[in-house]
């Protein structure tokens, strides 16, 4: 994949399950259109595949808006799953040392989807105020600590600082 090319999130709502295509590098900066999908798609969708294999990179708040979809399924009568696949090696690496594999299903193969060509894109800058983004980015990293307790560590400075900032406003 070029270095060049943008980050988006391609997804099929249609299928079922319904199937995201992440390209690029993914983060706060752009992940909140994603957390938007998954807060409206839960609802009605029991299942989600996501695709990696054109993902460059992710960080800790993208993960944790992942593992906060994947909670959120796991709580449903009956729980929904969510897969995610095509993951390159430093990205496998980074959801298995934050304990992710253990509520979504990681699949080591080269999955074949069927992926609609007409997907829609949920590209878009971030447009949140700056209070609401620090509550994007809290969540998702207590999140990672509510998955693996052993999070708390690592994220705990971030946590502390959010944390304080939300408050304050």
């Amino acid at each position: 994949m070029p270095e060049t090319e943008n980050p988006a999130f391609l997804v099929d709502a249609y299928s079922d399950p319904a199937i995201v295509k992440i390209r690029g590098r993914v983060s706060f900066l752009n992940s909140a259109p994603l957390r938007e999908f998954f807060t409206q798609t839960t609802r009605e969708k029991n299942g989600f595949i996501l695709d990696f294999g054109d993902c460059a990179s992710m960080d800790s708040t993208f993960l944790g808006i992942l593992a906060g979809a994947a909670m959120d399924l796991r709580k449903k009568d009956p729980p929904g799953s969510f897969v995610l696949c095509r993951l390159g090696a430093r990205n496998l690496e980074l959801v298995r040392n934050l304990g992710l594999h253990r509520i979504m299903t990681v699949d080591a193969g080269e999955t074949s989807l069927n992926f609609n060509p007409n997907a829609k894109s949920l590209t878009g800058a971030n447009n949140k105020e700056e209070i609401e983004n620090a509550r994007i980015v809290l969540e998702a990293h207590e999140n990672l600590v509510e998955v693996d307790e052993g999070n708390r560590k690592k994220f705990q400075d971030v946590i502390s600082f959010l944390k304080n900032q939300v408050e304050r406003s």
